[in-house]
């Protein structure tokens, strides 16, 4: 009888320790509000790069990662260079794969976590805040950090960068995408995210994929996620918004699956690097949803057993 019960004690403590190992994270609105309304406060003075803000920003989000036990990918989370006479630098975190196969292909989860700093003033403000472009972007990709480190659910291994200089002309993934392809990594897919801080208006899906026919991950991500998350937006091809941001130089050095996903559509926001980009216009109940409906697609795509997302033919 002793046996038996040691026996289903040991049961018992197993099944918990699994239980806690596999319990979902789910992204609270509040989350996504505090990363944001810091990155996008009046200390930080719209993080134009080179700044005193962008640097409090930096180790806002090494910080972030540190805590969360995501580590460096370089030997510290900086990948340091020059814009001009003004030093920069990507932050980058790093979560080894789990699978000891699919842990020498990688996933980039990125956006740029600069602005322009200041603005055309109105009353009495200059402070560009970047609240929407693209503090929203980081706040989605340091909460899936959060998710993918406490679940250790990623058999790929993920790079989450959060991108300098971007608005000096994409200087910082520029940068970083010739250094990891001098490095000869084997990149899956890289997936940006750029202003994603309100909803899209009269859409039957959650963000629009910039050069959508490139390739099929608007398709995947539908299929992964149960429903359509991912659309086509006609204006994205017209104001060639591909090219644009910071997926563009790893689809340049690597030939890989590099596409943004974004929510603002030129109707639902009127801040557009003016200083009316404040946290307080972000709707983060649209931004944890986001968040939370992005994460079961992302986490199927880092972990499918073959590459599946995958360049279309003549694209």
């Amino acid at each position: 009888m002793k046996y038996l019960k040691n026996i289903f004690g040991i049961l018992i403590v197993s099944l918990l320790i699994f239980s806690c190992k596999t319990k979902e994270i789910i992204i609270e609105a509040q989350e996504v509000d505090d990363i944001v309304t810091y990155l996008a406060s009046d200390e930080l003075e719209g993080r134009d790069t080179g700044s005193e803000g962008i640097e409090k920003a930096a180790v806002y989000i090494e910080s972030y990662f540190e805590n969360l036990g995501v580590e460096p990918y370089f030997d510290t989370y900086r990948d340091s260079f020059n814009v001009k006479d003004k030093k920069a630098f990507n932050v980058i975190g790093y979560l080894e794969g789990t699978d000891p196969k699919l842990k020498d292909e990688f996933v980039i989860i990125g956006a740029h976590y600069d602005h322009i700093g200041f603005a055309q003033e109105e009353n009495g403000d200059k402070i560009a805040n970047g609240a929407n472009d693209n503090a929203a972007g980081v706040g989605t990709v340091m909460t899936m950090a959060k998710y993918f480190a406490k679940t250790k659910s990623n058999k790929r291994s993920i790079l989450f960068t959060l991108f300098s200089a971007e608005e000096k002309g994409l200087v910082g993934s520029k940068y970083l995408a010739k250094t990891l392809k001098a490095k000869n990594i084997d990149l899956y897919v890289m997936l940006n995210f750029e202003m994603v801080g309100v909803p899209l208006v009269d859409k039957d899906y959650t963000a629009y994929v910039t050069g959508f026919d490139k390739t099929n991950l608007a398709e995947k991500m539908n299929e992964y996620a149960g429903k359509k998350i991912a659309g086509f937006f006609s204006k994205a091809e017209e104001f060639r918004l591909f090219m644009r941001s910071d997926n563009y130089p790893f689809f340049k050095e690597f030939n890989v699956p590099s596409q943004t996903f974004c929510t603002f559509d030129f109707s639902n926001f009127e801040h557009y690097h003016k200083v009316g980009d404040e946290a307080d216009i972000m709707d983060f109940n649209h931004m944890a949803n986001f968040v939370n409906t992005f994460i079961p697609a992302v986490k199927k795509a880092v972990n499918a057993e073959t590459k599946e997302i995958k360049m279309n033919p003549s694209k």
